[in-house]
């Protein structure tokens, strides 16, 4: 290698250093011409190299949809399905680099059912290109897209008025669809927002001026992404870093891996381990396998400490003299992303930044129509409908507000029964008034309780088909264990209807709220030392889970009275099923709301084969 080719390679590799980086989103409805838009792109600022060019040319004779000619979505639109369909599905990202920038552009699909994948883009994006179609006008996916990139911490839109060609490079056309989309942003806070008319497949001011609009005389799309001053992503200066991994190699060894979510750190700097507050300062900055004198934003590092601390994966190193806050109750926003409804009272998993805890929506204050933004009361969440909550953690979480800071501010909901991610959510502010809540040490307490009464205290929950025989059993049971001189109190799934929860329906997001408030009363008599016994139909899994989680190892008794759906019609001791098959009552387990059977009961009672004496024998051998 010469040394000209040598002074070349590095000059070109240190002015590319020297680039700032953006990260923007195409997004906006169905066929609105996000995918050409970006293939337009890269195709004229010759991003694309000559084997990309000819596998481009051979790809748009078996799937393009442009004729003969080349089809530049096929450029990011590279899944079989989507080929087919002509349609984006999953986010597809890109890099280019002009004169001025480098960046990463993430071409998010249009369609509904895939507003998650247009979430995931979203949520590290500095500037959203939102599409319109000319002919179609501002839709509402066009508003929901905004509204999502909005409620992700962007403040910087283009408005890219796309297939200008077909209405005829029309002005008026292009003036009322800005005027309608303006009014909308207005009500999105503080959003600055470029429109420019432009044609992907032919390329209209999109690298170059279009001849066929002269009335236009703004930037072209590619100069207005080359010169947009964004400003400071995250409003954190002070140094945060979640701890990914503890590296412990060897007993000599105890480092604290993770990347930088704010400030800069360096070797002497006092710092504060959270939630702990344990304060130390910084022994060594280790990056890669060399040691460095300082960390800044964005850097990957290995952090060792003066003092021996208790850290693990999840809490957050940060400057001493400015932390962050710690709470454990919350008010967010929430983008709800899964078919199955939110109702408040279910427990997720939750994750933010390397933090897992369990979470608990306890309330929603409102949802926002996606058209004007009003706020509606709901008691659920649909699929893509975006709301403002309360929330409960299992443990304190440090926090920023999403407004100061991405990376300690979001979080997403999992499904803690199929793992799939249910929900993205920013966080507002803590709840003041729950932090002022704490434990109130008593002298007395559940050993000694259960000691005067010379038991061990339990919770035997009965779940099953309305009409198995649940209460018939838990009142068997109850009898002998009084005739054995133990303290018990039944729970009866109706009788608790008429008092603690009468205010309550038989809707999915009410019969959550229904077994949540048993399972906190049964819990309290278990603390009181006696064995409770819990008689609901309790239809769905992870509200059982949730009422286990309660109580500890070997307390919580599931038993499964199973009898089967024909068998409970035939008795119908109340007449429910016959209601319920005329339509007179809805939401009736077994009927028209689904029973969700237990998964691994420690007791399964099968109420065909044993009169109901022999079902209660079986549960009180159980007990030990």
């Amino acid at each position: 290698m010469s040394t000209l080719t040598a002074d070349t390679i590095g000059a070109f590799l240190d002015e590319q250093s020297r680039k700032s980086t953006l990260r923007f989103i195409t997004c906006g409805s169905v066929d609105d011409g996000k995918s050409t838009l970006i293939g337009r792109l890269l195709f004229e600022s010759k991003n694309i190299f000559d084997d990309q060019l000819s596998a481009l040319e051979s790809d748009s004779r078996r799937y393009g949809t442009q004729g003969g000619k080349v089809d530049l979505a096929l450029l990011v639109d590279g899944l079989q399905a989507e080929r087919e369909q002509g349609i984006t599905i999953d986010v597809a990202y890109r890099f280019f680099a002009t004169d001025k920038r480098r960046y990463i552009v993430a071409d998010t699909p249009g369609h509904e059912q895939y507003t998650r994948n247009m979430a995931t883009g979203a949520s590290t994006a500095d500037l959203a290109v939102i599409l319109v179609d000319a002919r179609k006008g501002v839709l509402t996916q066009t508003r929901r897209h905004s509204r999502i990139a909005a409620m992700m911490g962007i403040r910087h839109f283009v408005l890219a008025v796309n297939k200008m060609d077909l209405v005829g490079c029309d002005e008026p056309v292009f003036s009322a669809i800005v005027d309608e989309y303006k009014a909308f942003v207005a009500t999105l806070g503080d959003i600055a927002v470029a429109a420019i008319p432009v044609s992907g497949l032919d390329g209209d001011n999109v690298l170059r001026p279009s001849e066929r609009m002269p009335w236009y005389h703004g930037p072209t799309l590619m100069a207005h992404l080359d010169t947009v001053e964004l400003g400071a992503p995250d409003r954190v200066s002070a140094f945060r870093m979640p701890i990914q991994y503890v590296n412990r190699p060897d007993l000599d060894f105890r480092g604290f891996s993770g990347r930088l979510a704010a400030g800069h750190v360096r070797v002497g700097d006092r710092v504060r381990v959270l939630p702990s507050g344990v304060v130390t300062s910084v022994r060594a900055v280790i990056s890669g396998f060399d040691q460095a004198k300082e960390a800044v934003r964005g850097d990957s590092v290995t952090l060792t400490l003066a003092e021996e601390v208790d850290a693990s994966r999840g809490d957050v190193i940060v400057a001493a003299d400015a932390p962050p806050e710690v709470a454990d109750q919350f008010e967010a926003r929430l983008l709800w992303l899964n078919e199955h409804d939110l109702v408040p009272g279910r427990q997720y998993l939750l994750k933010s930044a390397c933090k897992e805890v369990t979470a608990t929506i306890t309330a929603i204050k409102h949802r926002e129509d996606v058209n004007t933004g009003a706020h509606m009361a709901a008691k659920a969440l649909h699929l893509n409908e975006i709301a403002v909550v309360n929330l409960a953690t299992s443990a304190p979480l440090v926090f920023e507000p999403y407004t100061r800071d991405r990376a300690l501010g979001s979080f997403i909901l999992v499904d803690k029964l199929t793992f799939a991610t249910v929900g993205a959510g920013m966080i507002d502010f803590a709840l003041r008034r729950a932090s002022n809540i704490h434990w109130q040490s008593l002298s007395i307490g559940k050993d000694e309780r259960a000691a005067q009464k010379h038991q061990r205290p339990r919770c035997i929950w009965f779940t099953g088909l309305s009409g198995s025989g649940k209460s018939t059993v838990a009142d068997l049971v109850e009898r002998a264990l009084h005739a054995e001189g133990r303290h018990t109190y039944l729970l009866d799934g109706d009788n608790v209807r008429h008092g603690l929860n009468r205010d309550l329906g038989f809707t999915e997001a009410d019969r959550v709220e229904n077994i949540r408030r048993v399972a906190e009363v049964a819990r309290l008599m278990v603390d009181a030392g006696l064995i409770v016994l819990v008689s609901f139909i309790s239809p769905f899994r992870s509200e059982r889970r949730a009422a286990r989680d309660l109580f500890a190892p070997g307390e919580f008794v599931e038993v499964f009275v199973d009898t089967p759906l024909e068998e409970c019609e035939r008795r119908d001791v109340k007449g429910l099923y016959a209601k319920a098959r005329k339509g007179e009552l809805r939401n009736f387990t077994g009927v028209d709301s689904a029973y969700e059977r237990p998964e691994a009961p420690e007791v399964h009672l099968h109420t065909l084969q044993h009169a109901p004496e022999e079902l209660a024998l079986q549960v009180i051998k159980s007990l030990g």
